[in-house]
């Protein structure tokens, strides 16, 4: 829990570090924040395709989740996709918001998914924020926290 604690305050510090629109380093500001949603997409396919060599990549090894299931680190995760204790039928994206403060990076969202966790049905809207951290010039999940969302009326 301090870990992820760490995390994100680290992430809101790095605020001051915003690029001036129009320089060089908004510009790859807006690579970043390509590049991040890019991540976030290939992160749902994952669960359709149980890709747990794309999900380890996309994980860093000291990453750690919130979530209606506990906290996870990326050992159970990578476990759960391969044993199929985690499955995900249907998946969709909603809006996602990309933040880059230099090396670090927050993205929050929304999906829909149809899904089950050792056979309980873990199905419905959840709404999420990953942590990134640039590592060796690639972008690596550190932190993420999920909530499932009351159904709408």
């Amino acid at each position: 829990m301090n870990r992820l604690a760490d995390v994100v305050l680290a992430a809101a510090v790095a605020v001051l570090l915003v690029a001036a629109p129009g320089s060089s380093a908004a510009k790859d500001t807006a690579r970043d924040e390509k590049e991040l949603l890019q991540i976030e997409r290939n992160w749902t396919q994952v669960w359709v395709t149980k890709d747990a060599a794309t999900l380890g990549k996309i994980l860093g090894d000291d990453w750690v989740g919130q979530g209606p299931l506990g906290t996870m680190t990326k050992a159970q995760v990578l476990g759960d996709l391969k044993t199929g204790d985690a499955t995900v039928e249907s998946i969709t994206l909603g809006d996602m918001t990309v933040r880059v403060f230099g090396d670090t990076a927050v993205v929050m969202g929304s999906n829909d998914e149809k899904s089950s966790y050792k056979g309980k049905d873990t199905s419905g809207r959840y709404s999420w924020t990953d942590v990134f951290v640039k590592r060796k010039g690639k972008w690596q999940a550190v932190a993420s926290q999920s909530t499932l969302l009351p159904p709408t009326k």
